[in-house]
């Protein structure tokens, strides 16, 4: 029989008020009360807190706190990758960030999710989609990405856009929900 963290990893229902997964997300709760506490300057102390928090974080990462996640494991970041303010990632199922991504503040990515049957829901199970999102994507202040959902390599999420269905690479998207815009072409652009 699997356990409820099992569950949970593999995107099944399961139960979050089970004694390993609490103990798991207080654990994360301390680790990320450290980091959003610290000063500006506590570089080396930052660093430390984000290297036991995440699962798996590239050179040269950045991230301003505060930030808020689950667990903080089933979180993994490429290189040269930057959060700015106050970014939320509900990490009960994998979460993946290629390289040379960009997040502005107020961004949240769910993984995290809940059964749309009520008496399901109810029981107090939920469930979560993994999110991945390619490299050079570029993600604007407020956007949300739900559950699921992939952003594929190079794209833009316009700030505010609520992502609910994949977008392929090479795009701008946004509104609410989500819709592509227009076609990025390659080459070098400043605007």
């Amino acid at each position: 029989m699997k356990s409820e963290k099992e569950k949970m990893l593999a995107g099944e229902l399961y139960l979050a008020s089970d004694e390993t997964l609490t103990r798991e997300r207080l654990h994360a709760r301390r680790l990320l009360k450290a980091l959003n506490d610290s000063f500006p300057d506590e570089i080396h102390k930052r660093k430390e807190i984000m290297e036991e928090l995440f699962g798996k974080i590239g050179k040269d990462f950045g991230l301003e706190p505060p930030f808020f996640c689950d667990y903080g494991y089933n979180i993994s970041v490429g290189d040269q990758v930057f959060f700015n303010f106050n970014c939320v990632i509900l990490d009960v199922t994998p979460v993946t960030i290629g390289d040379r991504c960009l997040f502005g503040p107020n961004v949240h990515i769910y993984a995290a999710t809940h059964p749309v049957n009520a008496e399901v829901r109810g029981s107090l199970q939920e469930f979560g989609q993994p999110v991945k999102i390619g490299d050079d994507v570029w993600v604007g202040g407020g956007a949300i990405i739900c559950p699921g959902v992939s952003i594929g390599d190079r794209s833009i999420v316009a700030a505010g856009a609520v992502v609910t269905k994949s977008i392929p690479s090479d795009v701008l998207a946004g509104g609410n929900p989500a819709r592509i815009i227009k076609s990025l072409e390659e080459g070098p652009k400043l605007a």
